[in-house]
């Protein structure tokens, strides 16, 4: 199994959330987080005044999935969150190396 986590912009979520669900995977983890890349930040004037947002709003959505699925899910992340601008996010893989459902303890990948 792997997890994928996604860093994108808020207003691609619904997408990228539709898209997960088509290919069978409805249940995720969503989280507000803030945060910068190598931009380190916009700068934004108003009012005559230039102002600097170090942490950008952002979206990190989980998900545990089949291996032979990640390319697939990959693929679908990338394609609904890209605008092809600055800040459009990252995506981490990590390797799962067990999970267990608390209510049934059931193991593996029933367990998700």
């Amino acid at each position: 199994m792997k997890k994928v986590e996604a860093i994108i912009r808020p207003d691609r979520l619904d997408a990228v959330m539709n898209s997960l669900e088509e290919i069978g995977y409805p249940g995720v983890t969503i989280s507000e987080v803030r945060g910068h890349g190598k931009q380190k930040g916009m700068t934004h004037q108003w009012r005559g005044n230039v102002y600097t947002v170090r942490f950008i709003p952002k979206v990190k959505v989980e998900v545990v999935i089949l291996d032979e699925d990640l390319d697939r899910t990959l693929d679908v992340l990338v394609r609904k969150a890209r605008t092809g601008n600055i800040g459009d996010g990252k995506i981490f893989v990590t390797e799962v190396v067990d999970a267990l459902r608390v209510r049934t303890g059931e193991v593996g990948y029933k367990a998700i």
